[in-house]
């Protein structure tokens, strides 16, 4: 399920630019979102994912929704800058990428580190590969479940749901926020963007040692940018995870 999960991730983090994609059924939403990982298009993406908002104003005017809109354009502009550095990794090993590729179309022989050797450098062709073994079936009740090599993603909490705009991603918002780090305040959602940035200026420093020389395999990449986005990830986790703590009454007291 790890790499059903891969799929979806990618998937997942799509939209299109109106009304160039079709997204009136989900597996028409699937197919559109392949499309647009293929043709670089991901400044978008976060578009897709359905986070209902609640009719909350924080103190400084701004809405959840425009928090959670804050959010996804920064998730976009990490997305952008991780295809561009696909870009690069192409050029620099060619080989490296295209047999990465071809593994990762097989469904027993790799695992997840090589499913993500194969994202990193061809995220397209990538997602193309994996994209028969992803399912959206109509419930017709509104939603569409989601599976991978016919298993429920996330034991079937995770959906596609119909909007006025088409069909989305619908992040389980209701069991989300029964989870204590599931962000409430104005503070909390720009600790989250802040987030998206600074894996994206990890994304950064990692590209400078690539056009220095200092990458020398697709091997060698995929560990130094899991490391570099790693520990962004870890650092900033770590400070939400303490700031929530310290505003939650009941650990308080």
């Amino acid at each position: 399920m790890r790499r059903g999960l891969l799929v979806l991730l990618m998937l997942s983090l799509a939209a299109c630019r109106k009304p160039a994609y079709d997204t009136s059924t989900p597996e028409a939403t699937l197919d559109a979102v392949v499309s647009m990982v293929r043709e670089g298009r991901v400044r978008e993406l976060p578009a897709l994912i359905d986070i209902p908002a609640r009719d909350v104003t924080f103190d400084d005017g701004v809405t959840e929704a425009s928090a959670i809109a804050e959010v996804k354009a920064k998730a976009g502009a990490m997305l952008e800058r991780l295809v561009r550095l696909a870009d690069r990794l192409r050029e620099r090993f060619p080989k490296d990428v295209a047999r990465e590729v071809k593994a990762a179309s097989k469904k027993t022989s790799t695992g997840l580190r090589e499913q993500l050797l194969a994202a990193l450098g061809d995220p397209g062709a990538w997602i193309s590969a994996q994209r028969t073994r992803l399912k959206a079936s109509d419930l017709g009740d509104g939603t569409a479940a989601l599976t991978f090599d016919g298993q429920p993603v996330l034991a079937g909490a995770l959906t596609l749901t119909s909007t006025d705009e088409g069909w989305r991603l619908r992040v389980p918002v209701e069991l989300a926020r029964e989870s204590p780090y599931w962000p409430d305040t104005r503070h909390e959602w720009s600790v989250i963007a802040s987030m998206m940035l600074a894996v994206e200026h990890a994304i950064e420093d990692f590209q400078r040692d690539l056009d220095r020389g200092k990458i020398t395999s697709l091997d060698m990449a995929s560990s130094r940018v899991g490391r570099l986005v790693g520990e962004s990830v870890v650092v900033q986790s770590v400070i939400y995870a303490a700031m929530k703590r310290a505003d939650d009454p009941v650990r308080d007291a």
